[in-house]
């Protein structure tokens, strides 16, 4: 016992359900572009701006600053070249440092140190 609504097709299709908006604001596009955004902002922006200011430090260093190097060893330079630094960790102790193993910087000579 087949009914009538059984055996028949429906005589006209349903429309498919509806996902939202349409057009460029209900695009996935248009939701990654605020996230890619606030990732430059918030990550890469502020990284560019460190790499420059210690780029920056590298260039200044000059002899009689003091440094700490970024393996902790803290002295005073006394060599200066393109690339090469010589640092004095103790009296009559240097040691030959690449500029870029440089952490931090404070120009002339360090607190309690005389001449």
């Amino acid at each position: 016992m087949n009914t009538q609504a059984e055996t028949e097709a429906p005589s006209s299709p349903e429309p498919a359900p509806s996902n939202g908006p349409g057009g460029i604001f209900g695009s996935p596009l248009f939701l990654m572009l605020p996230m890619v955004l606030l990732l430059w902002a918030f990550m890469i922006r502020p990284q560019q701006r460190r790499d420059k200011e210690m780029k920056e430090m590298l260039a200044k260093v000059e002899k009689g600053d003091s440094v700490v190097t970024t393996g902790g060893l803290h002295g005073r330079v006394t060599g200066v070249t393109d690339d090469v630094l010589t640092l004095e960790i103790a009296p009559n102790v240097r040691v030959k440092l690449s500029r870029s193993a440089i952490a931090s910087r404070s120009a002339g000579k360090a607190e309690g140190e005389k001449s």
